[in-house]
């Protein structure tokens, strides 16, 4: 059974940068409004400044709960946004795979002394905190 490491959650929430968390977001609306709008728009409607560019109509996000018949599918999100269940080096074409992200920003954001759980507990809550994020705007 691994160990949570309340050491690295707190880094983790330190983490964010202190303009973002003086705007009163959440780690998850920030991480989304960081990594997600572009695409996906502010609102999560599939309608972001990249999308135009893309060669596939993104998702409303919106609609997840409601297309899933009214249960918010927490397990297939985080695969989603983790990416480890996706195939290819950057997971599937038309999404990225975050978890990978997040694994390379971790040194940066945790610092010198860290350890394996660290990260993995890093990792987790990044990703965490975006699907609670996105289950808050479903309609």
């Amino acid at each position: 059974m691994r160990r949570f490491s309340a050491v690295a959650f707190s880094v983790v929430l330190g983490a964010l940068p202190l303009a973002v968390q003086a705007d009163g977001l959440s780690i998850g609306e920030a991480e989304y409004m960081n990594s997600c709008a572009q695409c996906h728009g502010p609102a999560g409607k599939g309608d972001g400044v990249i999308s135009g560019f893309l060669n596939t109509k993104l998702p409303d996000l919106t609609q997840i709960q409601k297309n899933n018949g009214g249960v918010f599918p927490v397990s297939a999100v985080y695969s989603t946004i983790d990416g480890q269940s996706a195939s290819g080096a950057h997971g599937r074409a038309d999404m990225p795979a975050w978890g990978m992200r997040y694994s390379r920003a971790a040194p940066r954001s945790l610092g010198f002394y860290y350890g394996p759980d660290d990260e993995e507990t890093f990792i987790r809550t990044r990703i965490l905190a975006l699907v609670e994020f996105i289950s808050s705007i479903q309609e």
